[in-house]
């Protein structure tokens, strides 16, 4: 058996890895990391055993790219005319950006663990091996971060969720 031509790849899988960059990042640089993804990909793909899980293999490296992204913005700063001298009100939650603001809020391995199976589509296991420990922890931490949204945004958890 053989590796499929790059470009069935891409095609095959390159929605689902765009959403779970969306899901990480938020869309502002999810298309950074989904090129980052691809262009890592394309160049460890003739070594990749033909047998191996190509979907978990590049949201693997979509999972490494969203980091490299985080970590980028973390270390960026942040220029401001001058401090607020009150702090921002509390907005209602009303469209998308306000979720990926609450899905933001999330704690790391939640959020990853809500993207990998319910955006992705990923089984409990192959999260297990991204994010490390066990398909059991990444159900949890799944669970958990579903909890949390439907307690912050009502109804948003239920769009689109797979068991």
């Amino acid at each position: 058996m053989s590796l499929a031509p790059f470009e069935d790849v891409v095609r095959q899988h390159g929605p689902t890895v765009l959403r779970v960059c969306r899901a990480l990042l938020g869309p502002a640089d999810a298309d950074d990391a989904w090129s980052e993804t691809f262009l890592a990909a394309m160049r460890a793909y003739p070594q990749l055993r033909p047998d191996s899980n190509i979907e978990a293999w590049l949201v693997t490296i979509a999972h490494r790219k969203a980091i490299d992204v985080l970590r980028a913005a973390n270390r960026r700063p942040l220029p401001v005319d001058r401090l607020p001298e009150e702090p921002h009100e509390q907005h209602v939650l009303v469209d998308d950006t306000e979720l990926w603001d609450t899905v933001a809020e999330l704690p790391d391995k939640q959020r990853q663990a809500v993207a990998y199976h319910y955006v992705a589509g990923l089984p409990y296991a192959d999260i297990a091996q991204i994010l490390g420990g066990s398909a059991a922890a990444a159900r949890r931490a799944a669970a958990d971060g579903i909890k949390t949204l439907r307690r912050k945004y009502p109804g948003a958890a239920t769009k689109g969720a797979r068991s």
